[in-house]
């Protein structure tokens, strides 16, 4: 048996030594003690876990035979505002991807021009930090292609997700670092299970960082964002539940 404890088994074990309390992908319980407990945890672990794994190996593919039967959504389900039912309403035909920040080609990209880039496709396991699991299989561009297409600035750090989905009022967010951002299994998935992507996985677009748990994988993309620091984005720890929940923003497995 390994030795290496992976992120995703801490999680789960941590989540029920205190009693269950991590409710699901979408937020941790609103008990603070057993918060903080989780992820002091949690940052031991990471520091672990960075020197033990290399980032650059690839995660699992599986079989079109082992894949789920069934896919849970997790996270919104429904953007809901106007702008998004009118994607819909037309199937995405007005929709546009931007790409800027520390750039030196902005984009703008339609559906269209996503799946006319070299696709990749590739079957994988979803690891939610509520503990459940699911196989499907995933297409799109990588985002290494995208990148290159808009000429990424020496500057360039991270790489922000900005959705079309809101809590509060608050668009969601994310962000990984260039190991991520160029990880050959990292794409900008417009399929699931050889359909395009349905509402409550995200469509037309969201993020496959597979090397990492459920909530780094944004759904809804809207723009993605180069930038030198997470500082300025939202409370500046790189995600919408990094700043609301003490979320790890490191959420490798």
């Amino acid at each position: 048996m390994s030795l290496i404890l992976t992120r995703r088994r801490l999680l789960t074990g941590l989540a029920v030594g205190a009693g269950g309390l991590v409710a699901g992908c979408d937020a941790i319980g609103n008990n603070g003690t057993a918060r903080d407990t989780l992820f002091r945890g949690e940052d031991v672990h990471r520091a672990l876990q960075r020197a033990l794994t290399d980032r650059a190996a690839l995660a699992r593919e599986f079989r079109p035979e082992q894949m789920s039967p069934y896919f849970r959504t997790n996270g919104s389900r429904d953007p809901g505002t106007v702008d998004y039912a009118a994607y819909v309403s037309n199937g995405f035909a007005d929709w546009r991807l931007q790409v800027d920040g520390l750039v030196a080609h902005p984009l703008s990209l339609s559906l269209s021009q996503l799946k006319a880039m070299p696709q990749r496709a590739q079957i994988t396991r979803h690891d939610c930090v509520e503990g459940w699991s699911a196989i499907g299989k995933w297409q799109g561009p990588r985002l290494a292609t995208v990148l290159d297409a808009a000429g990424l600035s020496s500057r360039a750090r991270y790489i922000v997700f900005h959705c079309a989905d809101r809590s509060g009022g608050v668009p969601y967010y994310e962000s990984i670092d260039l190991i991520d951002a160029f990880h050959p299994q990292t794409i900008l998935a417009w399929a699931m299970n050889d359909a395009p992507l349905q509402l409550g996985h995200g469509a037309p677009v969201r993020l496959r960082v597979e090397r990492q748990l459920g909530y780094k994988h944004a759904k809804y993309v809207m723009r993605i964002e180069a930038v030198a620091s997470l500082a300025g984005i939202g409370q500046g720890k790189g995600g919408f539940w990094e700043d609301r929940a003490a979320y790890d923003w490191y959420a490798g497995i």
